[in-house]
């Protein structure tokens, strides 16, 4: 198969989605790779690196997205990006399609078959493409947010772990999956006092048992963070549907009810974000005030620890893209039921619920128009 590897062009987006030597084995398993120049420069590969392994360097978006058969990405494609579409190409990323109807329509009418890595889902509910980042997205909260309370940001600084006399900051996580179970952790261990809610009492009692009692966990419900967010220096959300809109479980009332300049930092906003009307910022430019609160909703957090995040995205993703470059994606679906879940789009057809509830339309079983 030919795989194709275009250039990031979402703002601040510096991850490659292969490796070289993700690409040096695909090559020996008889597949051909083309690469847009410089697509991995942004994660400290040249293309230089790529060419010793044996891909080829294409100039160009358009002739990349033209010659391939298969596009392997990090993040959903920009508009720019629609135009290359064309029937039957397979396009591997991450496409959060709930809260992005212009891109869904794009795909369908453009018959491609759309695989996402975030909604590829073991039957006991993993999902192994999106814990990678969404580890490295729950260890970089914290950091970032240490920067952000700092007077850099124009407020009066606070140290998250404050100093002896001094209280530390209350982090309350909202969310206590892979992102919020290690956002609770750093924060933990960078001093501060933190709070993890959840509906789930399972999740509650795994995080309190990991932790030994040292983090505080809470039943959620809207009473229950409402008094909590009184006394909130940083609110770090990380609540996840898989496929799905995110719930909105921050109000404007309850932010309103915070205290002057602590921070939000809602990390669902890729799926729409968890706070009322909370607005994508990027890393160039990741907050803004609202209600003397800070807002920080960057899509692609783990983007600015690029090196990193390509190596974890790659380790993960290599195996799925071996498959699909096998089989086809019919042939890997068939034999693969997590990968059958993360088929979205398939020539045509919206092929997930959860994104087909979302945006109010049809939903198509993959399994009725595959080819068995």
């Amino acid at each position: 198969m030919i795989i194709g590897i275009p250039q990031e062009i979402k703002a601040d987006e510096h991850r490659v989605s292969l490796t070289p030597d993700k690409v040096d084995l695909l090559i020996a398993n008889g597949h051909k790779i083309l690469l847009e120049t410089n697509a991995g420069v942004g994660s400290g590969y040249p293309d230089n690196y790529y060419k010793q392994v044996g891909a080829s360097i294409i100039p160009d978006a358009e002739s990349l997205y033209s010659d391939a058969e298969m596009i392997v990405k990090v993040k959903e494609p920009m508009p720019g990006e629609f135009g290359y579409f064309r029937e039957n190409q397979i396009i591997f990323t991450y496409l959060h399609l709930a809260p992005d109807r212009e891109l869904t329509d794009s795909l369908i009418s453009n018959k491609v078959i759309g695989v996402a890595y975030e909604t590829i889902q073991n039957d006991d509910g993993f999902l192994p493409l999106l814990y990678p980042m969404s580890e490295i997205a729950g260890n970089v909260a914290p950091q970032i947010a240490t920067r952000l309370l700092q007077n850099i940001s124009g407020i009066p600084g606070k140290l998250l772990g404050g100093v002896p006399g001094t209280a530390p900051c209350n982090v309350i996580v909202i969310g206590g999956g892979t992102v919020g179970f290690h956002a609770a952790k750093m924060a933990k261990a960078l001093g501060a006092h933190v709070s993890v809610f959840d509906i789930n009492l399972t999740t509650l009692r795994n995080i309190n048992s990991e932790t030994r009692g040292n983090i505080d966990t809470i039943f959620s419900t809207p009473e229950s963070l409402r008094i909590s967010l009184e006394t909130a220096n940083v609110v770090i959300c990380a609540v996840l549907i898989p496929g799905a809109t995110a719930p909105k479980i921050l109000t404007d009332e309850m932010i309103q009810a915070m205290p002057e300049n602590s921070l939000i930092m809602d990390v669902a906003i890729d799926q729409g974000g968890s706070v009322e009307g909370i607005k994508s910022t990027t890393h160039q430019s990741p907050t803004y005030m609202n209600h003397g609160v800070m807002h920080y909703a960057v899509p692609n957090v783990p983007a600015i620890v690029a090196q990193t995040s390509s190596k974890s995205l790659s380790n993960a993703t290599y195996p799925y893209v071996l498959k699909i470059a096998n089989f086809g994606v019919e042939g890997s679906a068939n034999q693969d039921n997590s990968l059958l879940k993360g088929v979205n789009t398939f020539r045509g057809y919206l092929t997930h619920p959860a994104v087909a509830d979302s945006q109010g339309r049809k939903y198509v079983p993959l399994e009725s128009v595959l080819v068995h």
